[in-house]
Parts: C-alpha cells; structure tokens; sequence
C-alpha cells in the first residue's frame, strides 16, 4: 500500500503545500507574499493574516494536482518551526484540524531539517540522492549552519553563525545601496556584471566551524559612507562592482569554513541547502570546489531552495516510515531546536 504525505510549510511569509507517494513527488504548490516588499522586510503579523488567506486554496490546489483525493493521505506533515510564531500556528492548527478530521497521524518537521533532506525529493524512481554521511552548508536568511548528516534523524551542528546569517548580510547590505527585499537576488543579478575584485571588504577571524557576517557588514556600510561623504553619486556608479565584491567575499567566508569541515570529518559528499544556495555564484562555487577536491556535489533546483512543503513532506515521509508521529499537544516554535 502507498504511502501519501502532504506536506505544510509556513514558517515565514510563503504558504505552501506539497503531496508525496512513496518517496516520489507529485505536487508542490507556492503562495508567495508580495505586501512585505514595501516594508523592506517581513512583517510577521501580516504574514500570519496572509497564510490564513492563502493555507485551503494552496492545500487544495497541491492535492488536485497531485490527483490524489484528501481521504488517501496516510498522514500530514507540518512545519513545527523554527520561524514565526503566528505563521507557524496557522500551519500547526490546520494540520492538527485536517489530521483529526481525516483520522490520519500528524508528523512535525524541524524546517532547518527539511532544507537538509530537500535532497532527497525525487520527480521519479531514477533520481539520484545523497548517501550517508554527507556534509550539508545550510544557508538561508535567518542560518549559516554546517552540519554533518548521517541519517534523516541523526544530524550534528559542527558550525553556525554567531550573528547575521549570509541571507542577512545580503539583505542588509542590499538595501544601502538601494536595492528592494529581498536584496540577495539583486546582488546576484548585478554581481554578474559587476568586477568582484574591485572593492575589499573585511572577513572575520572566528575559530573552529563558525560563522560571522557582522563584520563584513560594518565594513560595508564604512566603505560606502567614506566614498559617499567624497562622491555623492559613488553607489549610483559602482553598484554592479559593490554587489559582486560583495557576494565574492560572502563565498569566500562560506568556502573557507566548509573546506575546513571537509578536511576536519573527511567526508566524500557535499549538499548545500537553503534560500541562499539559490545564488548563482555560491552554486558554481561549490560545484568547482567539489569539483577539484574530487568530492560529489549535490545541489538542489532552485525551486527547492527557498521555503517549500516539498522538503517538509520528504522529511515527515521518513519520519512516518519510523513511525515517529507527533502528538497534538505539540506546540510550534519559534527558536532553533537542536
């Protein structure tokens, strides 16, 4: 007998909802939420209202296109956190509501695990996925992490940020030099055409695996407001130059931890995963990484990369084969739970 997962994600300002048999997807449904752009950021009481809005019509059109009928689902998998509270308690609420209305078992999915084992979606029985131990550079807005995988359910944090995340660092820096949010887009748009040798910013001294985007961010903001306080049309001029020296230091700060991890724990398979490994010039420096050092490289579609149900249906699908359900007293959380 089939077993058929929908997944909910609602951790931050997109709803989505997703449907997997056996480990294969077949839907995978995206309400993005445009009303944060004039905000410059998300503004997470009008993320909850939005998801209120958008959670029936996206798990309806996700089941539809699956072509599978709502009372086949052996069990729903949603996101438990981290992320906003409201939001998540939009997604918890109606999973918990679904799952006892259709007498079927919840599973909850730590989202960060879910950018992880986003590696393991398959769109046919033919699909390459990691083998354990790989190494995983999670990078989104709100994480920088490396973390050694060595089973869906056995994942260790060797490094993290100890302040901005990269997501952050571009956002941040994106938005001084006048770009709109999300900022990490822009800079990889303007990078390509921009020389990333041009400019110097500074790149922090942390030891061990961890990460800090700080301080590349000050010396950001110094170096434009010293050119600006000379030449009040310096950003206007040398936007494409400072988005791609910008993005250049940023991966070198990744590389340079993740080559450190890779000779540290010795293993042969690298992923990458979240919003931030949608960047073109992260993808292709992992890739030459990989690579050169000899070591198999798993990066994910784009359409994976950033917040989808997708990744929180394969993880709930794990969970459920271990028969590893939830109970419905759980409550959603806001923080990072290792």
């Amino acid at each position: 007998m089939s077993v058929i997962i929908l997944g909910i994600e609602s951790s931050c300002d997109d709803t989505s909802a997703a449907v997997i048999r056996d480990g294969i997807l077949l839907s995978n449904v995206i309400a993005s939420q445009k009303v944060h752009e004039e905000y410059g950021g998300v503004v997470p009481e009008l993320a909850s209202r939005a998801h209120q809005q958008n959670i029936v019509p996206v798990v309806d059109a996700a089941l539809k296109r699956a072509g599978v009928d709502k009372c086949s689902l052996s069990a729903i998998a949603f996101t438990r956190g981290p992320g906003l509270l409201g939001s998540l308690l939009v997604g918890t609420s109606f999973a918990k509501g679904l799952s006892l209305g259709l007498r079927v078992p919840i599973v909850d999915v730590n989202h960060l695990h879910g950018h992880v084992l986003s590696h393991f979606i398959r769109k046919n029985e033919n699909g390459e996925v990691p083998e354990y131990p790989f190494l995983c550079m999670l990078i989104s807005g709100g994480n920088s992490q490396l973390i050694l995988v060595r089973g869906y359910d056995d994942m260790e944090v060797l490094g993290q940020t100890i302040d901005d995340a990269a997501g952050e660092a571009f956002d941040k820096c994106a938005k001084v030099i006048g770009l709109p949010y999300p900022g990490g887009p822009h800079i990889d748009r303007l990078a390509a055409e921009g020389d990333p040798s041009r400019f110097k910013f500074a790149k922090p001294h942390i030891q061990g695996l961890d990460y800090s985007f700080s301080g590349l961010k000050t010396s950001f903001l110094y170096t434009l407001r010293d050119a600006v306080k000379k030449n009040p049309d310096f950003i206007e001029q040398n936007r494409n130059d400072l988005a791609a020296s910008l993005q250049r230091t940023i991966i070198d700060i990744l590389l340079g931890k993740l080559r450190k991890a890779v000779k540290q724990t010795g293993v042969r398979t690298v992923a990458i995963g979240g919003g931030v490994s949608a960047n073109s010039g992260v993808r292709q420096a992992v890739a030459d990484y990989c690579a050169s050092a000899g070591l198999k490289a798993f990066i994910p579609e784009r359409a994976f990369t950033t917040d989808n149900a997708a990744m929180v249906a394969i993880a709930g699908y794990y969970k459920y084969l271990s028969g590893d359900f939830c109970p419905y007293d759980a409550a959603p959380y806001a923080r990072v739970m290792v």
